[in-house]
């Protein structure tokens, strides 16, 4: 190991000797020169080739006087100074004319880079020397939020970049804001994803993610006076100094075709669409370590000889670009909106280029680190593909694909290697959630795929009549049904037999039934007649028999294809076993595991909220606990200590103030630092209920208009009520939903009798920049969805390590939260996960009795106090006892009761500070068990199988 070692650090310094004229790395405390940042900072010197005697190129920064001596400044902070001057001047994006703070970003990020290429290139070294087996995450979202404080943060160069920013005439803050956030993801799906790829780098785990270079993101959330509306994001318009584009990384991608069989008997894939996927790499620094992984994200494109010339020339301009078009397309948005075939299409493109581009890298990376014997039989031992949610469950069918038509296996053989390869993480127990494809579409556009998909939907039918048994054809036809692959399909003979029922009658029944007519009198035979005339006429006039379309059904896939299935909080994953996947349960019991996720104290904690983080350095005694969060338990010791107590207000008061300038800057609205900060900020969906949230705010609202000034503020502990997330351009009620709470907002901010009691906000366009904001600044958070559908939630886990209280139902990992932070340090309402189905039962039964305070606030919503706007349909999905659209689904009627009194108790408690401050802090100290480091070594060692890999 430590030969390898050696022989990796010399490899990479040849990897980088072309650049040594330009970066010198220097250790502070040793002559010699090292190439690889070490773990005690390290300082790197720059030497411009703009200063060098033979020629004299125009320095901006240092002709505008910002930079005319670097003495002042320490040799470390000087050689970053002198870097981010070089790429000013010679990497530029901008002008030459100036330096001002978007310039100065680029500088500063490309600066940075320098140094994590030097790791980044030396970690990937030794990953090829050492050829251990690797893990492969590949997620549809990776939802990074500003890369450049977390990568100087990561290399422990914070204080270094800010001086020598400052010397050159920017503040660090203002360098960072320029940073937009990178369009990859949308929610908890794509920051769970990006916690883990920190969490891999930061613990020395060899792992890639996969993803795709979205151009516009999922959108740009703006709202206005007819709610939410959605445009373009922009952040890649100035381009992505992190990126760096590897056109020599490039694989071919195909969409529909034909499938032929060849004289050996091997299929083959052709005709169709043909595009390449252009790999794009992203550098992932660990925290205090030389290891730096790789992000790979795909863009896709056409040769250039697919552009028609000819068209073109002809004045068919459309024609001659619409390869291109239709292969670019493919990464423009995220979740393009699927209401048309054509959006369904492009999902469904969307999903099969990251599956396909990624394994072929994969496959080629094996291959290559095999050398001249390659043995496919160690695959497994060599590769771990982790799905992240059903949008990746392709790579199953590809992988087929690959291993049999283009590696020359058979069957047997690619589907021993294809199982002990992959393994599925469930996200959502919501049935819409659990992808279906048309079989129709996926034929149209995937026909390999089919015929192999068809092929493990028949083992699965084996499978399942070979555990059970024929005895009990009822049995075995419900599970048959539910566990199937294909959805609507017709059984193969041999087993549609066991279910086929005994005509109603013979030929001898026939006879005799003839012989009883002749018997039958006039009347008997007239009435008969009509009877059979009658019969005729409704068959002519029969609606044809609806038929359910023919489905793929992706989660059943990724169940039967990969060897683990995990849930990701301990309630979530008993919900995917007893009731979602139950079957097979049943069946593989030995697949299905918890793993509880966990988020980066480095960004939401250390670099997010400084000030805490400074707080809790000193109370614990070092820094330890950013990379051993065990550590923060020990804050419970000192939980009632008045110095403790007051530092604690005073790192919130301080949070919350720069909160109060962000909103001010974005929304207009003034509110007093003061204030609680009452926060949701999530998904727009339903399920997550914020529309139980505005409905309690209204209640507040009323019972205050009710009231005179001083009874208004005996009664109610001021708050602020902040409210982010975007809803998804096509789901109409989700929208509503936004727009409602901004009319809220609009009546209540502005109501002179209310003043600073109540503020209600919305963030728009929330994002990770938002969210790190927001979340040290809160101080009551509200995770309120319908108990037994949030399969685990990270926002909560965020929330409660920054010292926010939160309030919340038994869902997720709210359960576990509590358990951690303690009952009394977690304001519970609600009806829980086991009383869900009966108490729907009871209310299509008719038996619901609605509480009369949520009668009040529907009858004031629709009395038209917050605008013209019509909200019945709205309001309406929480009346009747069915119905789509209807019945209260959610269950925000049922639980309003006891979420009001719940609201009350949390006045109660923050009149009291100092118990407020105890339970705050509670709440951290609760927290360490939710670091995504916790759950990355639990992947690592119970699914992956995989060892930690330093470089030294």
């Amino acid at each position: 190991m430590a030969a390898a070692s050696t022989g990796a650090a010399v490899t990479a310094y040849s990897l980088c000797s072309s650049n040594a004229r330009l970066i010198d790395f220097t250790s502070r405390n040793r002559s010699s020169k090292v190439i690889l940042l070490t773990r005690a900072k390290p300082s790197f010197c720059v030497r411009c080739v703009a200063s060098e005697p033979k020629q004299r190129v125009r320095d901006p920064i240092a002709d505008e006087g910002v930079l005319s001596d670097l003495s002042a400044l320490s040799p470390h902070t000087a050689s970053i100074a002198s870097s981010i001057k070089y790429h000013a001047e010679f990497t530029p994006m901008f002008s030459p004319q100036n330096f001002e703070p978007p310039k100065a970003f680029f500088a500063a990020a490309q600066s940075v880079r320098d140094a994590l290429i030097i790791n980044w290139n030396a970690t990937n070294d030794f990953y090829e020397k050492m050829n251990v087996k690797q893990a492969y995450y590949l997620s549809m979202e990776f939802l990074q939020g500003r890369a450049l404080l977390n990568a100087i943060g990561n290399l422990e160069l914070t204080g270094e970049y800010a001086d020598a920013l400052e010397k050159l005439g920017h503040t660090l803050e203002t360098v960072a804001a320029q940073e937009p956030d990178a369009a990859l993801g949308n929610g908890g799906l794509g920051r769970l994803a990006s916690c883990f790829l920190d969490s891999l780098a930061t613990l020395n785990y060899p792992a890639w993610g996969y993803g795709l270079r979205y151009k516009y993101g999922l959108f740009k959330q703006q709202l206005t006076k007819d709610g939410q509306e959605e445009v373009a994001e922009n952040w890649l318009e100035n381009g992505n100094p992190w990126e760096i584009v590897r056109n020599d990384v490039c694989y071919p991608v195909k969409f529909s075709g034909k499938v032929v069989e060849g004289s050996d008997g091997k299929k083959r894939w052709i005709g169709g669409e043909d595009i390449v996927a252009v790999a794009y790499d992203v550098p992932i620094p660990g925290y205090k370590t030389k290891t730096t992984i790789n992000l790979r994200l795909w863009s896709t494109k056409v040769p250039s000889d697919q552009f028609d010339l000819h068209a073109f020339n002809a004045g068919e301009h459309t024609k001659a670009c619409e390869a291109q078009a239709n292969a670019e397309k493919i990464c423009y948005v995220l979740y393009p909106g699927d209401e048309s075939v054509e959006g369904k299409i492009l999902r469904l493109k969307q999903q099969y280029t990251l599956c396909s581009a990624s394994l072929q890298d994969i496959i080629a990376r094996f291959e290559r680190r095999s050398g001249g014997d390659v043995r496919w039989e160690d695959f497994p031992d060599k590769v771990a593909v982790q799905m992240n949610d059903t949008h990746p469950t392709l790579c199953i069918p590809e992988l087929m694909r690959i291993l049999m038509d283009l590696k020359g296996m058979s069957w047997d053989e690619a589907w021993r290697i294809t199982k002990r390869t992959v393994a599925y993480t469930n996200h959502t127990v919501l049935p819409e959630a659990l992808e279906k494809w048309s079989y129709d579409l996926m034929q149209r556009l995937l026909p390999r795929h089919v015929e192999i998909i068809e092929k493990i939907d028949e083992q699965l039918i084996e499978d399942i009549v070979s555990e059970y048994g024929t005895l009990n054809p009822e049995m075995l036809e419900k599970k048959l049904a539910t566990m199937r692959i294909l959805e609507n399909f017709d059984l193969p003979a041999s087993i549609a037999d066991l279910f086929a029922k005994p005509e109603e009658s013979s030929v001898d029944e026939t006879s005799e039934e003839v012989k009883s007519n002749d018997e039958v009198t006039v009347t008997e035979k007239d009435e008969q007649l009509d009877g059979e005339e009658t019969q005729k006429n409704k068959a002519v006039n029969k609606e044809p028999a609806y038929i359910p379309p023919k489905m793929v059904r992706m989660a059943n896939l990724c169940v039967v294809g990969g060897h683990t299935v995990n849930g990701v909080a301990e309630i979530h994953s008993e919900i995917v076993k007893q009731e979602v996947f139950n079957d097979f349960f049943q069946l593989w019991p030995e697949k299905f595991q918890n793993k509880t996720n966990g988020v980066t104290p480095r960004r939401w904690i250390q670099y997010c909220n400084p000030d805490l983080s400074a707080v809790i350095t000193k109370w614990i005694g070092s820094k330890d606990w950013v990379l051993n969060t065990d550590k923060l338990a020990e804050l419970r010791k000192f939980a009632d200590n008045e110095d403790l107590q007051r530092e604690w207000r005073a790192a919130k008061k301080s949070n919350k103030i720069k909160l109060v300038s962000f909103l001010k800057e974005t929304t207009g609205y003034s509110v007093n630092p003061d204030a609680m900060f009452d926060i949701q900020v999530k998904r727009i969906h339903e399920y997550k209920r914020q529309l139980l949230n505005i409905l309690g705010i209204v209640y507040r609202y009323k019972k205050m208009k009710e009231m005179t000034a001083a009874e208004r503020k005996a009664n109610f502990v001021p708050r602020v009520c902040i409210f982010g997330g975007k809803a998804f351009s096509t789901y109409v009620q989700a929208k509503r939903i936004v727009k409602f709470i901004t009319d809220v907002g609009a009546t209540i901010n502005h109501d002179p009798d209310i003043g600073d009691l109540l503020k209600v906000i919305f963030v728009p366009d929330y994002n990770v920049s938002v969210a790190e904001l927001l979340i040290p600044a809160s101080e009551l958070s509200q995770h309120i969805s319908t108990a037994g559908m949030e399969a685990s939630g990270t926002s909560n886990m965020k929330f409660s390590m920054n010292g926010c209280i939160l309030i919340g139902t038994l869902d997720g990992a709210n359960v576990e939260i509590r358990e951690e932070v303690g009952d009394d340090n977690f304001f519970l309402f609600g009806a829980q996960a086991h009383e869900i189905a009966p108490l729907r039962n009871e209310r299509a039964a008719g038996k619901f009795v609605p509480d009369e305070r949520f009668e009040e606030v529907k009858k004031f919503v629709r009395s038209g106090v917050f605008g013209a706007y019509n909200y019945d349909e709205m309001i309406g999905s929480l009346e009747g006892n069915e119905g789509f659209g209807r019945a209260d689904y959610f269950l925000v009627g049922k639980d309003f009761p006891s979420y009001i009194e719940c609201q009350d108790k949390v006045d109660i408690a923050y009149r009291d500070q100092k118990r407020w401050t105890k339970m705050s802090i509670l709440n951290t100290a609760g927290s360490y068990k939710f670091s995504s480091d916790r759950t990355i070594r639990e992947y690592a060692n119970d699914i992956w199988n995989i060892e930690p890999l330093e470089i030294n």
